[in-house]
């Protein structure tokens, strides 16, 4: 089982970062935080590295649900997008975190349900960005 869902894009990464970010937005997901690490580690460690963003992605309502239900679940929240060129510089890969394998590790099988919707949101989003090819 894979902990995160993905696709590969053949566009820039430029571009792909804003289809990502409008997709996100259009689903209803915010996007709470956005970590640029190739900049990161070029300040702090002097060192090169590919594009690289991950975005923190969250739909409050969902947040709030699975909040009432496991009060420590913000540890795992928000949902990571991650944006980034493809280590061998051919294009865009865009990965998100698997809700319901996350999840799995909470052991609340109430949380199932939600899981799997976030999961099903966050791969049509995925399938939305393949065809915008």
């Amino acid at each position: 089982m894979s902990y995160h869902i993905s696709v590969h894009l053949n566009q820039s990464f430029v571009v792909v970062l804003d289809q990502v970010r409008d997709a996100l937005r259009a689903a209803g997901f915010g996007i709470v935080s956005e970590i640029d690490l190739q900049t990161t580690f070029n300040n702090k460690l002097q060192r090169a590295f590919r594009p690289y963003r991950i975005l923190g992605a969250c739909k409050p309502e969902y947040a709030w649900q699975a909040l009432s239900i496991e009060p420590f679940l913000g540890t795992l929240l928000p949902c990571n997008i991650v944006v980034q060129e493809s280590v061998d510089g051919r294009g865009v890969d865009v990965s998100a975190i698997d809700p319901l394998t996350s999840l799995q590790s909470v052991g609340d099988g109430s949380l199932t349900e939600m899981a799997l919707k976030v999961q099903s949101e966050l791969q049509n989003i995925l399938d939305q960005l393949k065809t915008m090819q």
